[in-house]
């Protein structure tokens, strides 16, 4: 190879890793852009929390494949909660309604960690109280065990004064899902409708 030439040859490997190095830069640019921000905690890719299988109110077994198209919230709590649960559904209808012409894209998931006393009747009486379209789900106490388990959900029994009297320790947190019925986050309690609106609106928008 002639001194002309071998210049030649090097000014074109010097163009092409300029062009390569240009679009790793670019390729790399629209990544960054496309990552997603959440207020809730992402969770895209936990092994655990996956599905359910819990009858609701009106008798009917229930799994995530049934909201598909949706982005799901689901809830652990129980009917005579006496803050963290109504405070919560009552978001949960604000968020809904904030949500306009999206609002019949978001399914909320109520599974009770009271089976014994939180009835279909009652249950059906509880969600109608913060909106129609939210679900009630109720597990035996053998479902309700194992389902928390692999949630990673915690709830607890505290002893009244009588029987009856009890009260639940439980998780206050909302698990959400992706229109594909995939979990992508965690919301903890006290993070607000504004936050929520835009999770939801976010994991609508990514489908």
């Amino acid at each position: 190879m002639n001194k002309r030439n071998a210049l030649k040859a090097i000014a074109l490997v010097a163009a092409w890793t300029g062009v390569t190095m240009a679009a790793g830069v670019g390729i790399s640019g629209c990544t960054e852009e496309a990552k997603q921000t959440f207020n809730a905690v992402d969770m895209t890719g936990a092994d655990y929390a996956k599905d359910f299988s819990l009858t609701d109110a009106d008798g009917k077994v229930r799994t995530l494949a049934d909201f598909k198209g949706k982005v799901v919230v689901l809830f652990f709590g129980y009917a005579q909660c006496p803050d963290v649960c109504p405070t919560t559904m009552t978001e949960m209808a604000q968020v809904k309604q904030a949500l306009g012409a999206d609002a019949d894209k978001l399914q909320v998931l109520f599974i009770t960690v009271d089976p014994a006393r939180d009835t279909p009747t009652v249950m059906k009486a509880y969600m109608g109280a913060f909106d129609p379209s939210f679900i009630a789900l109720i597990p035996t106490p053998e479902q309700l065990a194992v389902t928390a388990k692999d949630f990673k959900a915690y709830y607890k029994k505290v002893d009244g004064s009588t029987p009856t009297s009890y009260s639940m320790d439980h998780s206050a947190a909302s698990y959400l899902y992706d229109p594909q019925g995939r979990l992508r986050l965690y919301a903890r309690y006290g993070s607000g409708v504004p936050a929520m609106v835009a999770d939801v609106k976010a994991l609508l928008k990514s489908s």
